[in-house]
């Protein structure tokens, strides 16, 4: 388990720096003026050739592995919730490298989110162990089964 949230948070980690640098890119290139086929060809061809943004994707594409090495490990029900946890690391990038300022609601938003990856990172360690009762009282027989005889 601490090895899955050390792998999360590595990744949320590149996430963030990913998305910091795709900023800086499009900023520095001018991003989408209007919404035409010609201007999606030139900041196409300008982020095909700008450090930042091709920084940024190498990044993101780094998050993307630590992601598939996650989803082969854990259940999706605990791993999605908790790369929500990128809203926050990101809000401090933001601040710390892009130098933005934060609304007072925007922080609240901050705070449940970390609010609602504890829970799910509650629940994780609350989930009954192979073999273990249900709450109704009834033994789990396809875990069971899965053990090797004692």
């Amino acid at each position: 388990m601490l090895k899955l949230l050390l792998i999360l948070l590595i990744g949320l980690v590149f996430e963030s720096a990913g998305v910091v640098c795709l900023k800086k890119g499009i900023d520095r290139i001018g991003g989408v003026r209007t919404m035409s086929a010609g201007e999606i060809v030139r900041v196409i061809k300008a982020g095909a050739t700008d450090s930042q943004i091709l920084l940024g994707v190498f990044f993101e594409a780094l998050f993307f592995l630590c992601l598939l090495i996650l989803m082969a490990k854990s259940d999706i029900s605990f791993l999605w919730p908790l790369t929500a946890l990128s809203f926050v690391f990101a809000t401090f990038a933001a601040i710390w490298f892009l130098h933005e300022k934060v609304s007072a609601i925007r922080w609240v938003g901050v705070i449940f989110i970390m609010m609602g990856a504890a829970f799910i990172s509650y629940s994780e360690h609350s989930k009954p162990k192979a073999g273990s009762q249900s709450t109704t009282g009834q033994t789990n027989v396809a875990a069971d089964a899965a053990q090797p005889p004692k």
